[in-house]
């Protein structure tokens, strides 16, 4: 059985980033700063809430007699009641043999094009280690979005604002970043495991450690540009966080009232129509969460009985990143223009050139992890460069359509030449024909 090193992980990433949070407001309460302290305060209790919801509702403990366990969820306790109760677990599957198993059906990735079919039993222990596991996953990716990215922008703002960073601010900002990272790792491996349900899925360590990378440098580069471009231009920041939140978060739903859908109602049986409403609007709520700030590898599709899509599309997620770096640029470009004599002493040009490539460099890890470590990728039906190539050669080729389009300046020509009564000649339209042709040929290819 697999040692629970996400469970701690995630125990490590909870109880050490809302310690950090309560010292801070501390300090800021002390420093007369209602308003940060409020606001830092906010940005730790709600995951946390949210966090022991999630973890009950996993669990299913309101339909369960266990009032311990809710009076631990209310005190905030409930992430370590359930860590304890996992190393419980673990330590006792060790030592016991059970007499019950039940048999899962996996099959394995394809070998010259054959996948075999493999059998395992699964003890009650691991089965209740599998839902914890589950569970704190969800958890983290909760805590990470919904939590530790508005506080690691809310606490990156403050010091570019008084222009120091203290001890508990950068204590604070390095486990946000951490928290955040591992969020979206996370939910790179849920969005693995869920779409190919199937199989048996084994990431190797480099393809971690490319998911890593991937999403630091992408999370980083993210979160500085929103906090420059705050800094300079309060207003609009609001108008450009609400316009990405709001795209996103309404984006399922009109795929679902467009295809005209009946009302999901799998979700959990317990749950009433007004229940599956609310938790279908808190996923779309940390769908876009997560999406403000990275690629959420999974796309929500609210019809379906995963509620998501396991097709895989390389042109959304190529959009998507075309979109977010003009984005970007566009987001350092106005706080260039407008920045004020706190950025008297930062070099602006080599700043936004390094922020730039920062977010590039997050693109090429995350071309490499699809390309070569992605643990399903023999059954991709084409690869991610494959696409990429794809999709450029048809953008070029709209770019030239629209550069040749003189032709009625040609037919032009041929009339003027037949009313002289002057035989045009065939090369003269050729190569115009010909050019439109090839471009055609590329687009539909």
């Amino acid at each position: 059985m697999k040692f629970p090193a996400s469970v701690l992980a995630s125990v490590f990433l909870f109880v050490a980033e809302t310690t950090a949070a309560l010292y801070l407001s501390s300090t800021y309460r002390s420093g007369g700063d209602r308003m940060w302290q409020a606001l830092t305060l906010l940005f730790s209790l709600m995951p946390c809430a949210l966090v022991q919801l999630t973890l009950v509702f996993v669990h299913r403990d309101l339909s369960r007699d266990r009032p311990l366990v809710l009076l631990l969820h209310l005190l905030q306790f409930g992430p370590l009641y359930r860590c304890f109760e996992v190393f419980c677990l673990y330590c006792q599957s060790n030592h016991t043999e059970e007499p019950y198993v039940s048999i899962t059906k996996k099959r394995q990735m394809p070998k010259d094009g054959l996948s075999e079919e493999i059998e395992k039993e699964v003890g009650q222990a691991e089965g209740k280690l599998c839902t914890h596991r589950s569970a704190f996953s969800r958890a983290s990716v909760i805590q990470a979005f919904l939590g530790s990215a508005p506080q690691l922008t809310l606490q990156l703002y403050i010091s570019v604002v008084q222009q120091r960073v203290t001890v508990g601010r950068g204590f604070i900002m390095a486990l946000s970043l951490l928290s955040i990272v591992y969020g979206a790792l996370r939910c790179n491996i849920l969005a693995i495991k869920i779409k190919y349900d199937e199989y048996e899925v084994k990431v190797k360590p480099l393809a971690y450690v490319c998911i890593f990378l991937w999403r630091s440098f992408e999370i980083a580069t993210r979160v500085i540009v929103l906090v420059l471009f705050a800094s300079v231009l309060k207003i609009w920041v609001l108008m450009v966080v609400l316009v990405n939140f709001f795209s996103f978060f309404l984006y399922p739903w009109i795929l679902f009232w467009c295809h005209g859908s009946p009302f999901p109602e799998n979700i959990e049986k317990a749950l009433s129509r007004v229940g599956t409403t609310i938790v279908l609007c808190f996923l779309t709520l940390l769908y876009a969460g997560i999406n403000m700030f990275c690629w959420s590898a999974v796309h929500l599709k609210i019809d379906s009985p995963d509620l998501i899509s396991k097709s895989q599309n390389w042109y959304r997620l190529l959009i998507y990143y075309m979109m977010r770096f003009i984005e970007n640029a566009v987001l350092l470009l106005l706080w260039y223009f407008f920045k004020t004599d706190i950025y008297m002493y930062v070099c602006a040009p080599l700043l936004i050139l390094q922020l730039l490539i920062g977010y590039c460099t997050g693109i090429l890890f995350m071309l490499v992890f699809y390309q070569f470590f992605h643990p399903c990728k023999k059954l991709f039906s084409s690869s991610v460069s494959d696409s990429f190539r794809s999709f450029l050669s048809c953008v070029c080729g709209a770019c030239m359509w629209k550069s040749n389009k003189p032709v009625v300046k040609t037919d032009t020509n041929l009339k003027l030449s037949t009313d002289l009564g002057v035989t045009p000649s065939t090369s003269k339209i050729s190569p115009e024909l010909t050019e439109m042709w090839n471009v055609d040929d590329l687009c539909s290819a």
